[in-house]
């Protein structure tokens, strides 16, 4: 290891096990008065053990996991100018353009809101009386489609990109993250669609809308996270893009995008499902827009969710930290 590696180790290893011990010491002192009191015991202990966990895995693998990060930052205006690229490459050579982009979400939404919001109408609940079931719809399914799209379109990063993964000068660890700003693209788009959206709903700008903004950073994280240990396995094992597509089939389903997650009665299977890091999101953008709920109001959600994305992207810096030397025999 390099001196001056070491040196960067020596200081950063020790500011975070400091921001670790915050945070725990954030949960020690968290408090809910509504929550019963053994279930809050239950739930800042189970917290603390996490976030000890992380601390650890984070130590014990900071060599691998900070080189990944490193590469992204030092080439950070090549992926801004190739994201570009990509975006208006996906759709060059047909008449519409990149208005392709942006037609079937669009549609989709539409054709949601029609069987859901006029023929079920007793089969759906936007959670509240006052917000119309359209909103309740495009608050969830803005985020997905971002979500969707930057994991499918980043698992297969390395594969579409071949040609470059077996140059030897070219940081290859920089084409998921490609991906996922392409996809950043289209999501800009749909936030100004959501917020029009919103106001044609009664629901009026407000300073909480800034956390629409929050909520897409945390999308991008989790994404790229997942794409980085998805985009390598699926050079080795072709099968896993196929899967990808079917997972995400379930979330959509499986996420309150259509469905509030309110209406379940059984409190250990709401759990389960709130352990899915989407949820968070979802949510999020729903209390951004007509919930006025602060992110650092739902705490625990908020810790859970950033460890895990945390623990993901550790652990898809070491997958592909493991593998890419092997990408370009097998490509």
């Amino acid at each position: 290891m390099k001196p001056t590696a070491i040196r960067r180790k020596k200081i950063i290893i020790p500011i975070l096990l400091l921001v670790f011990c915050l945070l725990a010491l954030c949960v020690a002192l968290h408090t809910n008065p509504a929550a019963i009191k053994k279930d809050e015991i239950i739930k800042k202990c189970i917290s603390l053990a996490v976030i000890v966990l992380s601390a650890i895995f984070i130590v014990i693998k900071y060599d691998k996991i900070v080189t990944l990060p490193l590469e992204i930052w030092q080439n950070r205006r090549l992926i801004l100018k190739l994201a570009g690229n990509d975006f208006k490459r996906r759709y060059a050579g047909s008449y519409m353009g990149v208005i392709w982009a942006f037609i079937q979400p669009i549609v989709t939404i539409a054709l949601y809101y029609f069987v859901f919001g006029t023929i079920m109408k007793g089969a759906r609940s936007s959670g509240s009386d006052d917000v119309p079931f359209v909103l309740f719809l495009t608050c969830g399914m803005v985020p997905w489609f971002f979500f969707s799209e930057a994991l499918s379109t980043g698992t297969s990063a390395l594969l579409e990109y071949s040609y470059l993964v077996k140059k030897v000068v070219f940081k290859i660890s920089v084409l998921p993250i490609i991906k996922v700003f392409a996809a950043l693209i289209t999501h800009v788009f749909f936030i100004v669609l959501l917020m029009i959206v919103a106001i044609l709903c009664g629901r009026y700008p407000s300073i909480r809308w800034i956390q629409v903004f929050y909520y897409t950073g945390c999308t991008f994280v989790l994404a790229l996270g997942i794409c980085y240990t998805t985009c390598s396995l699926v050079v080795f094992v072709r099968d896993l893009g196929q899967l990808i597509n079917v997972i995400l089939q379930v979330l959509v389903w499986a996420t309150p995008i259509m469905w509030n997650i309110e209406m379940i009665q059984n409190p250990t299977l709401t759990s389960l499902l709130k352990l899915n890091p989407v949820v968070y999101i979802v949510t999020g953008y729903r209390d951004a827009i007509y919930g006025d709920i602060w992110f650092f109001e739902r705490f625990y959600s908020t810790v859970y969710f950033w460890i895990a994305c945390a623990m993901l992207f550790g652990f898809g810096a070491i997958i592909y930290k493991r593998l890419k030397p092997h990408f370009a025999d097998v490509l």
